[in-house]
């Protein structure tokens, strides 16, 4: 029961940050440098570089280097996963954990 919202868990705490949604939105365009990602934000290189290892990390961000420059990209099939997810556990369904067992108050 537990495993899908376990492997799950990571990604809301990826995206419990306002930059590290950001960076997630600015990605929504397409594949970013990180040069590009920096002049948005009043962060230091170091700080971007721990949001991103955050973001990619959970599966979320794909990361590729080229030259000395890093370019980030959204992985779409981690953001596809996660979408329905949160739509599973945010619409009433058959086989929600709610409707396991029975009450111990009585009522159904």
């Amino acid at each position: 029961m537990g495993i899908k919202y376990s492997q799950n868990v990571e990604l809301f705490k990826a995206l419990a940050d306002t930059n590290r949604l950001m960076i997630v939105d600015m990605l929504s365009c397409g594949e970013l440098c990180a040069c590009k990602i920096l002049e948005k934000f009043n962060i230091k290189q170091p700080t971007l570089s721990h949001h991103m290892k955050i973001l990619c990390e959970c599966g979320l961000v794909n990361g590729r280097k080229e030259g000395k420059w890093m370019y980030y990209s959204l992985n779409g099939e981690k953001v596809q996963d996660f979408k329905n997810f949160l739509c599973a556990i945010t619409t009433d369904k058959e086989d929600c954990i709610c409707k396991e067992g029975g009450c111990i108050c009585g009522k159904e």
